[in-house]
């Protein structure tokens, strides 16, 4: 919910109690733990470490160990250098990590702290004191009224490229990974999507004899197969070697259309000093989003696309013309992260959904352009487009647009109950489902799941509604 009111000064601000997004270090720390070895350091308070492991915990399934420099109230006054070093050493010498991604919170931006100086000053003096001095670490500004957890996965992606893939630091000849043979590199960053999703775009590519660089990986460091053995940091993860090779590759795929606009991306670096040619792109979900993913991986492997992505494509567009009938014409509601948000409009139009209110809590300024490009000859009428919203706002816009479903993540459930329509959860955090984390959305395979998963929950809530149920629709 919103409150507004006036400050002495006259100018209003609004508080929000019930965002539709999460704050930007929840989302520094899972992009962290998709790098092999790295340890989610977050310089602030120890209740913003708590928070965080709460929110990944309840939608991975999974244990995840997040540092904190536990500052106290003395160092919001004197600053938190001296608990930033001592919680750093502490750190590498119970965990032997690989790396310590830093991110800052609210608390350490607000006071100021200069964590790039903090960290000169560890190294120096660290000799005597740290267990690895030489440890890489990357640190990245992250204060939650920044901007959303989106914006703090993204800024991961781009400082690890400029403090690991471009610096000057040689690749360990003892840890070179070899590339398979018959197999051109390629970066690939397709943002926050599952695990089951990097998972199928690491086959994708394979697929095209490609060998990418998924960045970050957490495919298995949050989706964890049993252990024999307990291990602090799972394994797992894009590797640091395989990072600073990124620089060398044919080219690098970046999935956002959103993040796209809004510039100073991984990719962009990438291209911008070493050269390395750059395809963005929407998340590739439904159709027209998928054939661009397809047609870019063939033209940079110089193969065809292989037989069985071209029957899944067959497959989907048959489901379309036999789903036609329960879907044509409902009304939806999308909300999430910006370029999640894109996706599933692009998705919800083809199938022959309208959508009447795409919303996010980011506040881009690109979200309505993105809408309108993905929904370009497909929609009879432009959806409303909200972006900076809670669900609050959500949920009073659609007692007037009356949707027949909700697409999105688990904060919506609320609503959804309250009004007796389905919510598809798709997207962050899903809290009261299992297997949230291995939704498959991407590619012509994710959108038949989405498709059956929204032409089912429509075929429910019928049969729910009916005074004599249906055995046969």
């Amino acid at each position: 919910m919103k409150h507004t009111a006036k400050l002495k000064t006259g100018h209003p601000y609004i508080s929000t109690t019930n965002a539709c997004k999460l704050c930007k270090p929840l989302g520094a720390c899972i992009a962290f733990r998709g790098i092999e070895g790295t340890m989610p350091f977050l310089h602030g308070s120890q209740g913003c470490a708590t928070y965080m492991r709460r929110y990944i915990i309840s939608h991975f399934r999974e244990p995840i160990d997040i540092a904190s420099s536990s500052l106290s109230e003395k160092h919001a006054v004197y600053g938190g250098g001296s608990n930033l070093k001592l919680g750093l050493n502490n750190s590498i010498d119970k965990y032997t990590p690989n790396a310590v991604g830093v991110a800052t919170t609210c608390l350490t931006e607000t006071i100021g702290d200069d964590v790039s100086m903090l960290l000169r000053e560890w190294r120096v003096d660290a000799d005597a004191e740290c267990p690895n001095p030489e440890i890489p670490v990357v640190n990245v500004s992250t204060a939650s009224y920044s901007g959303t957890h989106m914006e703090g996965f993204h800024a991961v992606v781009r400082e690890t490229i400029a403090q690991i893939a471009l610096t000057d630091a040689p690749i360990p000849q003892s840890s070179q990974e070899e590339v398979k043979i018959g197999t051109k590199p390629l970066n690939l960053m397709p943002g926050f999507v599952s695990t089951a999703d990097l998972r199928h775009l690491r086959d994708v590519c394979e697929d095209f004899g490609l060998e990418p660089t998924i960045l970050p990986d957490y495919s298995d460091t949050l989706d964890a197969p049993v252990m024999a053995e307990y291990e602090k940091l799972t394994s797992g993860g894009t590797s640091l070697q395989s990072i600073r090779k990124m620089p060398q590759a044919i080219a690098s795929i970046e999935f956002g259309r959103v993040l796209s606009a809004c510039g100073d991306t991984g990719g962009e670096l990438l291209q911008e000093k070493a050269g390395v040619p750059l395809y963005a792109m929407g998340m590739p979900i439904g159709v027209r989003e998928s054939d661009r993913l397809f047609k870019t991986l063939s033209h940079l492997s110089k193969r065809p696309i292989p037989r069985r992505h071209d029957l899944e494509r067959g497959r989907l567009l048959d489901a379309y013309a036999d789903g036609h009938k329960y879907l044509f014409g409902k009304r939806a509601i999308v909300y999430g992260e910006e370029d999640l948000v894109v996706g599933l409009t692009a998705f919800l139009s083809e199938i022959g959904v309208q959508p009447v209110l795409c919303a996010s809590g980011g506040s881009s300024g690109y979200l309505k352009d993105a809408i309108a490009a993905v929904t370009d000859g497909l929609l009879r009428e432009a959806p409303q487009v909200r972006d900076d919203v809670d669900f609050f706002d959500i949920a009073q816009d659609a007692l007037t647009l009356k949707p027949d479903f909700l697409m999105g993540n688990s904060k919506g459930y609320s609503f959804a109950r309250e009004q007796g329509i389905p919510l598809i959860r798709v997207g962050f955090p899903i809290h009261d489902r299992m297997g949230g984390q291995r939704i498959l959305h991407l590619g012509y395979r994710g959108s038949q799941n989405l498709f059956d998963l929204t032409v089912n929950a429509i075929i429910a809530k019928k049969q729910r509604d009916s005074p004599v149920g249906y055995g046969y629709i």
